[in-house]
């Protein structure tokens, strides 16, 4: 059987919520939807779409490295933008993210996220040894 790891990187506002940033199973690191958080809880970008999205994957790819992973072994993403007119500042973000292995990939129009500044949140898969 494999064992459940908890994948939580040493961020102080994380300590006020009770969510595993990440969670593997075997090799298979599944990442919660990140939003545009700094370190410190401090939201990243304002209302520039591109600027969140970048902090999204800053935030995956550092609980990736955490977890012994990079963003070459994500396999699936899926994004929730709470504007689609906006799409293509996240998908240049998107596209910076991965510029190796392109994982599968899904966006889906969000009425709201969780605080009202986010404008867009990311989850992701990965397998930890796919990325070559």
């Amino acid at each position: 059987m494999n064992d459940r790891v908890e994948i939580n990187p040493d961020w102080p506002w994380a300590k006020n919520y009770r969510i595993s940033q990440a969670v593997r199973v075997g090799t298979t690191i599944y990442v919660s939807g990140q939003v545009a958080f700094d370190r410190d809880g401090k939201v990243v970008g304002g209302n520039n779409m591109g600027e969140q999205s970048r902090q999204v994957f800053a935030n995956i790819r550092e609980i990736l490295s955490v977890a012994g992973a990079s963003m070459d072994d994500v396999v699936k993403i899926t994004a929730f933008l709470v504007d689609l007119s906006r799409y293509s500042e996240y998908s240049a973000a998107r596209a910076e993210a991965f510029p190796n292995n392109i994982p599968a990939s899904t966006a889906v129009s969000a009425p709201s996220l969780v605080m009202p500044d986010f404008l867009v949140e990311v989850e992701a898969v990965a397998e930890t040894g796919s990325g070559g």
